[in-house]
């Protein structure tokens, strides 16, 4: 069974699209939370203050969760893949 992963995410981020594409890639299915760009810096509404808050204050996207756990942005998932340590994660 795969793990329950959730990406906080926002339009045309590379970062998230690359980090989108290795999950699908794998075949993990993911919740995606959409953060407009407009709104990280006016105001932290709802769902980028809910991020920041998960991780640790991070506030950049993606901030990537599995099973709950902070895993990070792309630069973590990517780490965790060449380690081999990506798949045992999401439970793969």
């Amino acid at each position: 069974m795969s793990a329950q992963v959730e990406i906080y995410s926002a339009p045309g981020c590379p970062y998230c699209r690359r980090a989108k594409r290795l999950l699908r890639e794998k075949g993990v299915p993911f919740v995606e939370h959409r953060l407009y760009m407009a709104l990280f810096w006016l105001l932290p509404a709802g769902t980028f203050r809910e991020m920041k808050e998960r991780s640790g204050g991070r506030d950049t996207v993606p901030q990537i969760f599995v099973n709950g756990r902070h895993v990070g942005g792309c630069d973590d998932l990517m780490a965790l893949e060449r380690a081999g340590q990506l798949d045992g994660l999401l439970g793969i």
